[in-house]
């Protein structure tokens, strides 16, 4: 390591120090030994071990447990405008390439895993949308938003705003308040509507993205839904916990017979059915606002069949670890009660979004359920979150989507 370092060191422990070096890019404030100089919130530290060796340069945080988030092991690299553009269009041509150039609407940043921690950007057609939830990415947001901006536009991206959807509590564990609404954009005036249209899979989607859940629309979830609707021709769909009714969308546009969408909140029925006629499908869908876990139980004791193809994507059951015991509880009934109301020979698609919900125990969930329902499960595909949240294999938070389509037999 260089001797002339312009950073603060802070120290690491010999456990922190093999965390980092099997490819973490998180520091725990435990592990921090000392510190040698001072830093501000959310500045730039060296990463030392107790034998000087250099480990990487990263933000510190002063009110996480996550004490610094790494974003170089390069002792080399220098921090500044010219860096951080790299970055964004190294990030933007990953997705051109695995989304074989269908752009128009994905996660163009996804956290650590493009070496922006705590970051997210999701594009909306013509919106970009931020949420920033590390202080050192606070920090530095007012270079790095016009960056983005400046990329996508000079790839022939037309981009008209960056509305910033920083309403979420976690933010409070950074020491920072919640707050949402334009970023503005030097000499431009922001956009009037924070609504825009997105086209995915051909269904287009009416995307509020100040009121809309997350970001707006959940992107991960693009590939699955395309795999349901290859699926769904001439069956008799159920889709639980719609949403915004995107798997009912592609269902019903897959050819299905018919099609039932459930979830409990009125206002997403309502948005579900403005999606369903807006593609002209309004009249293959069959809107509920119920509760699964009442609706299951009912149609049971009502005896029939009348599902050949339940989709289960659910919201995140569990947000902690202390919470996955219930969680798994909660998962197990609405795929047992699932299981039984179909018939022999019908489909399942069934996910999970937490990533507190590992992929070993989700598997153990459905083989347990499978037994408690006294059938088979036919594995057709396991698959994940699509390729624009690419998973790093040394960083396991990024990797929390669990999708599986089965049949039954």
């Amino acid at each position: 390591m260089k001797a002339d370092r312009a950073f603060p060191r802070f120290i690491i422990t010999k456990k922190g120090t093999r965390w980092v070096e099997q490819g973490h890019p998180w520091i725990y404030a435990e592990e921090v030994i000392r510190e040698e100089g001072t830093c501000e919130n959310g500045a730039l530290v060296d990463a030392v071990s107790e034998q000087g060796k250099y480990l990487g340069t990263g933000f510190v945080s002063r009110e996480s447990k996550i004490r610094v988030r790494l974003v170089s092991r390069n002792a080399n690299d220098r921090f500044d405008e010219a860096f951080w553009k790299r970055r964004i269009e190294y990030a933007w041509n990953y997705r051109k390439t695995v989304m074989g150039g269908d752009v128009s609407c994905c996660r163009v940043i996804f956290g650590e895993a493009d070496g922006f921690p705590g970051l997210t950007v999701d594009r909306f057609s013509d919106l970009l949308v931020t949420q920033t939830l590390s202080v050192g990415m606070e920090k530095i947001k007012a270079m790095l938003f016009p960056l983005l901006a400046e990329v996508l536009r000079a790839d022939g991206q037309t981009i008209r705003g960056i509305y910033e959807r920083n309403d979420v509590a976690i933010r409070a564990l950074e020491g920072m308040e919640q707050n949402k609404g334009w970023f503005c954009l030097s000499g431009e005036r922001p956009p009037e509507s924070t609504v825009t249209e997105i086209c995915e899979n051909g269904v287009y989607y009416s995307v509020d993205v100040e009121n809309g859940q997350k970001t707006g629309f959940f992107l991960d979830q693009k590939y699955n839904r395309l795999a349901v609707a290859k699926l769904a021709k001439g069956k008799r769909v159920l889709d639980c916990f719609t949403h915004t009714g995107s798997f009912a969308l592609n269902a019903a546009a897959g050819g299905a017979e018919s099609v039932t969408a459930v979830d409990i909140s009125a206002s997403a029925v309502e948005m579900a059915k403005a999606n369903a006629a807006r593609n002209g499908l309004q009249d293959k869908i069959h809107f509920l606002n119920a509760d699964v876990f009442d609706l299951l139980p009912a149609l049971a004791e009502e005896g029939k069949k009348p599902f050949d193809f339940i989709i289960l994507d659910p919201p995140a059951f569990t947000k902690s670890r202390k919470t996955v015991n219930s969680a798994e509880r909660g998962y197990k009934e609405i795929n047992l009660r699932a299981l039984k109301l179909l018939p022999r020979g019908g489909y399942l698609a069934t996910a999970s979004c937490s990533h507190f919900m590992p992929a070993e125990l989700f598997v153990k969930m459905l083989r347990s359920a499978a037994l408690d329902a006294g059938v088979e499960l036919r594995q057709i595909e396991a698959r994940q979150q699509s390729p624009d949240h690419p998973i790093l294999w040394n960083v396991p938070e990024t990797d929390y989507l669990k999708f599986y389509l089965f049949q039954v037999v």
